[in-house]
């Protein structure tokens, strides 16, 4: 609680600054700052602030707090800069974090900025503009320190004082063979325990992970989680170091592939944000509802079906509510188990059978359980075993069912090399409800004489 009101006190001075035009004032507080506390401050400001802090600052210090904001905020800002400007702050930036930025832009901006901008941080950029986006040469960066396997530590701890203060990371070092091929890694500890003499080749390690310019992002992240790494290499296929993925940048991979997911799991096509219009989260959201408007008007036409079945015994009609709601909550439970699973690689082949054989198992306990509670209530409230019986068993076969359906079906898209995310909960929910009302009214009318008998 103290530290907020010290920092809405410091933003109040902030602002106060821009207010009255005092520059230096302004200048020597807001650097004082944490560039993510920096990022905070700005995203607060109205334009008219804002395009006077531009004025306060040079584009290496505009661009260190904007390396710390979201990209779908990140627009508005550099449209609204001077071009020159804008342009000398994405070149003061990381590599990888102009790529970010310059994808989030219209093309013609983007070819306007590259044309202004230093032709060196220009190139750099072009490189890897043209990776297709979420695989590991669109977020890796090339501001990395190269070694090569016959040079000595005292000349590459040299190279270090030189070309640390561009590097994205100097903690690991890759080293290269005559062909800039990648043979090893070694890192600053190695170096700063070796002798000045001593080759890299003979300090280095050559178990190398490193991963393919094409590979995944989300393959990426998974990589560097199971290995604890604070950077991983990106190669070509004939294994030249391209660039390097650092921890930082996965975290943000990790954070949008978490998003993705959950938007598709919500059934939505991209998740909303808070500065969007109500028109463009109807529309985001308007084509899932949309399918599944049509697939519950199969559900209706289903239950029209078997008009005959509900006029003989208006009963049953009370039950499907409870029927189909069981099998969405616990297909989508099912679903949410197995995208988990897809996502994190914790199943392999034989484990994704094995997952569809525990769901398919916890289907039938909780099934059975559930079928036998609802049995018995329905008899103590209405007096009527049989139906208390049908609607048991109805829900013992559709949880089985529900609960088969939503695993199997994310691993099926996952086969066909559809992102099992795909499968949402609305849309595992509407399938269920259309399972749940076949078998529920199937076993009504097979055994309708019962029914009518008991009742």
């Amino acid at each position: 609680m103290e530290d907020t009101v010290t920092q809405h006190i410091q933003w109040d001075e902030l602002q106060a600054h821009i207010k009255n035009e005092e520059l230096e004032a302004f200048r020597k507080e807001f650097l004082d700052m944490h560039p993510y506390d920096q990022a905070m401050f700005f995203l607060e400001q109205e334009a008219e602030s804002r395009l006077r802090i531009y004025t306060y600052l040079s584009p290496e210090e505009t661009a260190d707090f904007m390396e710390n904001i979201e990209l779908e905020d990140i627009e508005s800002f550099f449209t609204e800069m001077d071009p020159r400007f804008a342009a000398m702050v994405i070149s003061e930036m990381a590599t990888d974090d102009a790529v970010d930025i310059l994808n989030e832009l219209e093309k013609d901006v983007v070819v306007s900025f590259l044309t202004i901008m230093d032709e060196k941080a220009a190139d750099e950029i072009k490189e890897l503009l043209h990776y297709e986006e979420k695989t590991a040469g669109s977020i890796m960066t090339t501001e990395f320190v190269a070694i090569y396997k016959t040079d000595t530590v005292k000349e590459t701890m040299q190279l270090l004082k030189a070309e640390a203060p561009e590097a994205e990371t100097i903690y690991y070092l890759y080293v290269l063979d005559a062909d800039k091929r990648l043979v090893g890694v070694t890192s600053l500890r190695d170096l700063i325990i070796s002798e000045d003499d001593v080759r890299i080749a003979d300090v280095m390690s050559e178990k190398i992970v490193s991963v393919s310019v094409a590979k995944d992002q989300e393959e990426v992240a998974q990589m560097i989680r199971d290995y604890d790494f604070l950077a991983l290499p990106v190669v070509d296929f004939q294994n030249h170091l391209l660039g390097i993925i650092t921890v930082d940048d996965i975290l943000d991979v990790m954070e949008e592939e978490a998003s993705d997911d959950y938007s598709k799991l919500a059934g939505v096509s991209d998740m909303d944000r808070p500065k969007d219009s109500a028109f463009i989260s109807a529309k985001k959201r308007l084509p899932w509802l949309v399918i599944l408007l049509f697939l519950g008007m199969l559900t209706a036409s289903l239950i029209g079906q078997f008009e005959k079945t509900l006029n003989q015994v208006a009963a049953l009609a009370l039950f499907i509510p409870l029927i189909a709601g069981m099998a969405g909550n616990t297909g989508t439970q099912s679903l949410a188990v197995a995208v988990r699973g897809i996502a994190t690689g914790d199943y392999g082949k034989q484990g994704k059978m094995k997952l569809i054989l525990r769901e398919a198992g916890t289907g039938l306990i909780t099934g059975t359980v559930c079928g036998i509670l609802i049995t018995i209530i329905i008899f103590l409230w209405r007096g009527e075993f049989f139906l208390g019986l049908l609607v048991g068993l109805s829900i013992m076969a559709t949880l089985i069912v529900a609960t088969i359906a939503g695993s199997f079906v994310p691993i099926l898209m996952d086969k066909l090399g559809i992102d099992p995310a795909v499968a949402s909960g609305p849309f595992i929910t509407t399938i269920n409800d259309i399972i749940s009302i076949l078998i529920y009214f199937g076993l009504a009318t097979a055994f309708m004489n019962f029914l009518i008998q008991s009742s």
